[in-house]
């Protein structure tokens, strides 16, 4: 057999087959991921470290066999392409209901069983537990229209997010603006709504994989398709809703199930519309999970100071904040901060940002409130 010299050329050839491999197993349409940037980014971190590894054993048993020397490493795609390989891959998981694991996370165990007679945790700061009961208190004071089935809920935010190459130093990336529309729809759907992002709309989609008929992929209401019904039948007892989020919400496998439980909270305060007597048992659940704190001084991604309900994810070594108005409490955004130093970024480095800076009710996919329907756009 003749044998060509490896050479830099194949090597991007190779990569680049190992990739279009990838892509095939990818829904050919548009998707889109329904995650908060924060954990987009987390996510992204996992699969391209598998990619990696996946790549370079390869290399390591075509060169055992062929007493080849090591190919020279290829160069990193950009990262646009990278990123819509991430939004593919990690909407065929929805789709195909894959997680890595569930586990008992770093701490184990039930917190509604292990909290104490007053229903708060011993290593949940006290400051932290008054503000959560006052917030709760603020929400059963809000008057909210239920939303139908047939409507959408609308949320328009500014947010940062980190865009610096993968393993390197994070790099915030510029602030833009991003709508999303939200199907209240009970029903298993694959088209779960409209995101309106850099000038362009992206549909929200439940992947599906080639031969698959959709409605064997669609997702009804439920913890991983939040819907205002789907919220209002949740108990609105701090303990039992607490139970069911730990046991409903997938964790992968070595992650923190409080953290996770924490982040899922976290993402129904920032983009769901929730009857007042939920929003007050989300609150007083979250003053059970362990490591809570209150953050004195906090700022979202427009500038705007307030107080914050923290938890630190201590595996990746940043803090997640929501972030309140000190004086109405009233939502203002979110953040990701690195809690100590780490190779890609020192502590207090913001990872990713946002802030909230309208929330509505509409009746069509890509209307804005206050507005007609769009020339266009459905």
């Amino acid at each position: 057999m003749n044998a060509t010299p490896a050479g830099p050329e194949q090597g991007e050839r190779a990569e680049l087959d190992e990739l279009g491999e990838l892509a095939r197993l990818l829904p050919a349409g548009p998707v889109e991921q329904v995650l908060p940037p924060g954990r987009r980014s987390r996510h992204k971190d996992v699969l391209m470290q598998l990619i990696d590894r996946d790549r370079h054993d390869r290399h390591d048993r075509r060169d055992e066999a062929e007493g080849a020397r090591p190919l020279p490493e290829p160069r990193r795609l950009s990262l646009p392409t990278r990123s819509a390989l991430v939004a593919g891959a990690v909407a065929v998981a929805l789709a195909a209901g894959l997680t890595l694991g569930v586990g008992e996370g770093r701490h184990g165990g039930d917190p509604a069983v292990r909290a104490g007679a007053s229903g708060t945790r011993p290593d949940v700061s006290r400051s932290a537990v008054v503000t959560l009961d006052r917030m709760a208190a603020v929400a059963m004071d809000t008057v909210v229209r239920p939303v139908r089935e047939d409507q959408f809920v609308y949320v328009r935010s500014r947010v940062a997010e980190n865009v610096g190459e993968w393993e390197k130093p994070v790099k915030l990336g510029p602030l833009h603006e991003r709508q999303v529309w939200f199907s209240q729809e009970q029903g298993p759907v694959v088209d779960v709504g409209l995101i309106r992002e850099d000038g362009q709309d992206w549909p929200i989609e439940v992947g599906v994989p080639d031969g698959t008929n959709p409605r064997d992929s669609a997702v009804p209401a439920g913890v991983q398709r939040p819907t205002y019904a789907w919220l209002a039948s949740l108990p609105t007892e701090p303990g039992r809703l607490l139970k069911r989020l730990y046991r409903e919400i997938p964790v992968e496998q070595g992650d923190d199930r409080d953290q996770e439980v924490f982040d899922r909270i976290g993402d129904l305060i920032r983009e769901q519309i929730m009857p007042p007597a939920t929003a007050a048992a989300f609150f007083k659940a979250t003053a059970r999970i362990p490591g809570v704190t209150e953050v004195d001084d906090a700022v979202d991604a427009v500038g705007r100071h307030g107080v914050a309900i923290a938890r630190e994810d201590v595996r990746h070594g940043t803090r997640a904040e929501w972030i309140f108005d000190a004086r109405t409490l009233d939502y203002l955004g979110e953040r990701t901060v690195f809690s100590r130093d780490t190779a890609r970024a020192k502590a207090g480095t913001v990872s990713d940002s946002a802030a909230v800076l309208e929330r509505a009710v509409v009746d069509k996919r890509g209307l804005e409130p206050g507005e007609r329907r769009r020339a266009g756009r459905s």
